[in-house]
């Protein structure tokens, strides 16, 4: 529930959506891996089938000392099987494929489904 300009309670209608979220951990060259990842990579993420919207950052800090990560994407889809369809496109296979060309510290790839608190 939330207040509305009145100060009453009303209810909040969230749009349902499925989140990719991929973390890249330090790679062995940064600059390659930044220039690599904003001229070919994230061009290649905007081809996604049933792509929402993306958002990512480079040089990701942590509250407290150092970063396990140096990059977080983000990938919303209308749900589990859009993500699932991007995944298995030529699309998706071909961004999976380009990976290794740039992410020299590993990656972790989690998706889930978004829910309002």
């Amino acid at each position: 529930m939330a207040r509305t300009r009145s100060g009453c309670l009303g209810a909040v209608t969230v749009r349902a959506m499925h989140r990719l979220l991929v973390l890249y951990p330090p790679p062995s060259d940064p600059d390659h891996f930044r220039s690599y990842y904003q001229d070919m990579h994230l061009p290649l993420a905007a081809k996604l089938p049933g792509l929402r919207g993306y958002r990512y950052s480079v040089d990701v800090a942590a509250g407290e000392g150092e970063s396990p990560y140096y990059c977080a994407f983000e990938a919303d889809f209308d749900d589990a099987a859009a993500l699932s369809a991007a995944q298995e496109s030529p699309e998706g296979q071909a961004l999976r494929a380009d990976v290794p060309n740039y992410a020299t510290g590993g990656v972790v790839v989690l998706n889930y489904e978004l829910r309002s608190g």
